[in-house]
């Protein structure tokens, strides 16, 4: 009985020793729908490291809010409750306003200049979140902003008293700019919202609208070209430092991918969510001039508050982009 103690005690030193690594699972929480090209983009990157880890690190997406709701999801990661996550980084533009650089209104209205504003702003907003514990690995840009209502709007005077959904320091501060009432809404509560009465308008892109059937609710959505916010993908850093080379060389990679396929997915999401919008009955058409012109004056109160915010890092950022 003692030697096959021994035997089986061997057996099993023998077997450990011969067996790789632990494999590990990461859980990504993601604050959109599942069918929304940020999460699919996001999903495609979770497969590409799964697959190019040969399975040594799993990674599975939660979207639609359904591990940690959006608001929660960057201190989650941050305080290692998830080792990797996505976020809308101008969500946390009160925390830093360096977070905020791709909600500047009006600074940027098409992909290629939002892409050369990125290019500059990048190295700042990587700085940041290295100081909240979060390595940067890929970010995505929405389609151009604009907004949505129930009624006919022409001017900021028909915004008043309206119910806006806000889901960052820049969105509420434009509703108070234009008379309209903020509503804190996470994206998965918007439909939700809107049909409680809770939410009456919202700024977004096409995209949003189109995936929460918007139609339902609402009647109007007028394009405006305000921002193009980005969806950032990061990891805990601890857990990023516990990673070998070799794994950290694969997730940079499949998030060099990652990026691309996303920035191509936003621009062909565009025009497709604005066609669906008007396939479910909305009306979809260019803000008007005067509208414009009214949202511009509140935009340059916006940038001024902004600049003096993000002090001399976020003037450096603007001029360098201006200056181009």
């Amino acid at each position: 009985m003692k030697k096959l103690t021994q035997l089986l005690s061997a057996t099993a030193l023998t077997a450990a020793v011969a067996a790789p690594a632990m494999a590990e699972k990461w859980d990504m929480p993601m604050a959109y729908a599942a069918t929304n090209f940020h999460s699919e983009v996001g999903a495609n990157f979770a497969k590409c490291v799964t697959e190019g880890t040969g399975g040594n690190l799993e990674i599975v997406t939660h979207p639609s809010g359904s591990l940690f709701a959006g608001n929660e999801i960057k201190r989650a990661v941050m305080t290692g409750q998830a080792n990797i996550g996505e976020r809308l980084l101008s969500a946390h533009q009160n925390e830093n306003p360096i977070y905020g650089v791709d909600s500047i209104p009006f600074l940027v209205s098409s992909f290629d200049e939002h892409e050369k504003l990125w290019d500059i702003a990048q190295p700042a907003v990587k700085k940041a979140l290295e100081a909240d514990n979060l390595h940067y690995l890929y970010s995505v840009p929405w389609p151009p902003q604009g907004l949505y209502f129930k009624k006919e709007v022409n001017s900021v005077e028909d915004m008043k008293g309206i119910k806006f959904r806000s889901y960052s320091t820049a969105t509420a501060r434009m509703a108070e700019l234009t008379g309209m009432l903020p509503v804190q809404v996470e994206a998965a509560e918007l439909s939700q919202a809107l049909a409680t009465g809770v939410a009456e308008s919202f700024i977004s892109s096409g995209a949003t609208g189109y995936d929460r059937k918007v139609w339902e609710h609402l009647t109007h959505f007028y394009e405006v070209d305000a921002w193009l916010p980005r969806n950032a993908v990061f990891v805990n850093m601890d857990a990023w430092n516990g990673l070998d080379d070799a794994t950290k060389g694969v997730m940079t990679d499949c998030a060099a991918k990652a990026a691309e396929e996303g920035l191509s997915r936003s621009k062909e999401y565009t025009q497709f969510t604005l066609n669906g919008l008007k396939e479910g009955g909305m009306t979809v058409t260019r803000a008007g001039d005067k509208l414009v012109e009214e949202l511009k004056v509140i935009g340059e109160t916006m940038t001024q508050e902004w600049l003096e915010k993000a002090g001399d890092e976020g003037r450096a950022i603007v001029e360098a982009y201006k200056n181009q």
